[in-house]
């Protein structure tokens, strides 16, 4: 069964529109797990624009099934990461202008780094994945700096159009098999919702998604509740047609 991680970012994001106590994503990370979730997953960034310190370690506290730490590779974050100890952390790249993440961590062009924050995180028995997107080198790049698992970047495939999203979907498929075949476990996030979920469920390799946005904007009409069953139904769905 695909798992399905749900980012609870924009839960803050809404918080922080008015600096208020609520709505509080620790709550709605406790709400997503009653209803399907098999993960959370957090981003701290540098500027604490939405997730900040207290929410993270409240949810590696009370998150009972997994908490997927997202991060750049700042000494100030991966100092927090050792000291709580998530489940997972994923490493990003990160700049203050972005609205989201951009794009997918260059592995090989910056190996040495990613290799030390990857082996801090390793000792302190931390899991590692890298958000890559889905090109041949940066995938053995990222076996290379002992990450345990890549997370695929889907944002090219959920933007495209007809033929250009063909390829898109074909590059995915193609990086998951090389990321199998170099013994890292294949995660998939960046863009995905309700409609464009079907293609990328089905790749046989792909063990995890992580998804956010969509769900998170579906509750607005739907309550958090109802859209993690709506996503977790539709990956059960087209996992099975396989």
């Amino acid at each position: 069964m695909i798992r399905l991680g749900v980012n609870v970012d924009h839960v803050a994001t809404v918080r922080q529109a008015r600096r208020e106590p609520f709505p509080d994503p620790v709550a709605a990370a406790a709400v997503c797990e009653m209803n399907g979730a098999d993960g959370i997953t957090i981003h701290l960034r540098e500027d604490r624009r939405h997730i900040n310190d207290r929410d993270v370690r409240l949810m590696s506290e009370t998150v009972k099934t997994h908490l997927n730490l997202e991060m750049a590779t700042w000494d100030e974050i991966v100092d927090i990461a050792c000291e709580v100890k998530p489940y997972q952390c994923t490493l990003v790249p990160e700049r203050r202008e972005e609205v989201t993440t951009e794009g997918g961590l260059d592995v090989a062009g910056s190996a040495d780094k990613v290799q030390a924050v990857a082996g801090r995180l390793r000792d302190s028995g931390i899991f590692v994945s890298l958000f890559i997107d889905p090109v041949p080198e940066q995938i053995e790049a990222s076996a290379k700096v002992g990450a345990q698992a890549v997370e695929l970047h889907t944002g090219i495939y959920c933007n495209a159009r007809g033929t250009a999203r063909e390829q898109a979907l074909a590059d995915l498929i193609l990086g998951s098999q090389i990321a199998a075949k170099n013994g890292l476990a294949v995660i998939a996030g960046h863009g995905l919702d309700y409609h464009n979920i079907g293609p990328v469920a089905a790749i046989p390799e792909l063990e995890e998604v992580n998804i956010g946005f969509a769900i998170i904007a579906r509750a607005i009409f739907t309550g958090i509740g109802p859209a993690v069953r709506e996503m977790r139904e539709l990956l059960d769905k087209f996992e099975k047609k396989v």
